[in-house]
């Protein structure tokens, strides 16, 4: 059987590794190999171009109001918000 030797790893890393074998009662090497499986037998995904997409909507969404209309109402829906008042002007 083959063997695999990582250097180098973040601990930060090594200690999610660990954390995750130690949820799910897994040795580290268990849970890598576990990882390594679940990832290679998944079913890709095609990646979408989000240009692309967004380029779809072009078109799709159909308003008889004129703009100065639609832009009125956005700002009429707009409320005031204290949310960042108690940060002492932060977002000022």
């Amino acid at each position: 059987m083959a063997m695999l030797q990582v250097r180098d790893m973040d601990d930060r890393l090594y200690d999610r590794l660990k954390f995750a074998a130690k949820l799910d009662n897994r040795s580290i090497s268990q849970q890598v190999i576990t990882i390594l499986q679940d990832y290679f037998t998944s079913v890709p995904s095609k990646n979408k171009n989000a240009t692309e997409e967004f380029l779809k909507l072009s078109g799709s969404w159909e308003d008889s109001r004129s703009t100065k209309d639609i832009i009125d109402d956005i700002y009429a829906s707009r409320v005031n918000s204290k949310r960042f008042e108690a940060l002492d002007g932060i977002f000022d």
